[in-house]
């Protein structure tokens, strides 16, 4: 995917200067002066897709997400964001075996195996959920997916496993 161009690559990093410090109305402001030429871009997508989940708008923030696998089928954010939502949506059945596939085509990212353990637990499917927070672990330190696994309530069912992680 081509570099957007300026001034459209300023709006994004101003966008992402207000998300960072928290104030999701300038971050969209900026995201409407990108032109029509850029709004398709994947950075720009990415962004909207943050806004929504931010606002808990989990419809919006899927068509987003397929907009982003469309656009940007090589980057795995997509894919995870498309699957994140649609276990936000109570459909994690589907969010795995959606997300599932990506795992053989995105083998370095540590998030993929880390949201198959958050779903497969939550579909009570306790010891795939620990075979896949296993994986996490081996692709990123043990103790940040510790830290973010005892914080996370998808994987409170697991969380004796998660403290000898």
């Amino acid at each position: 995917m081509h570099p957007l161009d300026y001034p459209d690559r300023h709006f994004v990093r101003a966008a992402e200067g207000w998300l960072e410090l928290g104030d999701s109305a300038e971050a969209a402001r900026e995201l409407r002066l990108v032109s029509r030429e850029g709004a398709g871009h994947p950075d720009v997508l990415e962004l909207h897709w943050r806004l929504h989940a931010l606002k808990g708008q989990w419809d919006d923030a899927l068509s987003v997400a397929e907009e982003v696998t469309s656009a940007a089928p090589d980057r795995a954010s997509g894919w995870i964001h498309r699957s994140y939502c649609l276990h936000e949506l109570k459909r994690t059945r589907e969010a795995w075996d959606l997300l599932l596939d990506k795992v053989r085509v995105f083998p370095k990212e540590s998030i993929i195996p880390y949201n198959l353990a958050c779903y497969a637990c939550q579909m009570g499917e306790l010891t795939a959920a620990k075979d896949w927070l296993r994986k996490a672990a081996k692709l990123r330190s043990r103790d940040e997916i510790r830290s973010m696994a005892l914080g996370d309530p998808d994987l409170d069912a697991i969380s004796d496993f998660v403290k000898t992680l």
